[in-house]
């Protein structure tokens, strides 16, 4: 059974960091592409915020994560990260993981829909 479980969100202030976990089970998550979506408001869609390819690690980024946000794998340990800095109160939302996602250079997009628990992150002003 896969599972993937986020972590790492939290209370930050204008400025500060976080860095996401997303963890994996039945799943080696080097083997797929992965990305970050958050939902800012709930009844409205997710959007898009970092994906990592499973090919060459190229990566996508939503224009509001570019530069401040970095995603990354720790195949060793099945995990991939979202480092968030520079946080933004309009950031404050629930951050998920999805493997199998589709990513090119310019997109990317889960390939069905269903989501985990997720994490959430608030940002202070």
């Amino acid at each position: 059974q896969v599972q993937l479980v986020e972590s790492g969100g939290g209370l930050v202030q204008a400025g500060g960091s976080l860095r996401l976990s997303c963890a994996a089970s039945g799943l080696s998550l080097d083997k797929t592409a992965v990305g970050w979506f958050r939902l800012a408001t709930p009844g409205l869609g997710r959007e898009t915020v970092s994906c990592i390819s499973s090919t060459d690690g190229s990566t996508y980024h939503n224009d509001f994560a570019k530069g401040r946000f970095a995603i990354s794998r720790d195949n060793a340990k099945n995990t991939v990260f979202l480092q968030m800095n520079n946080l933004k109160p309009e950031d404050t939302a629930v951050y998920y993981c999805k493997a199998y996602v589709f990513v090119r250079e310019s997109i990317c997009f889960p390939t069905d829909g269903s989501w985990g628990q997720g994490t959430q992150v608030t940002v202070s002003s």
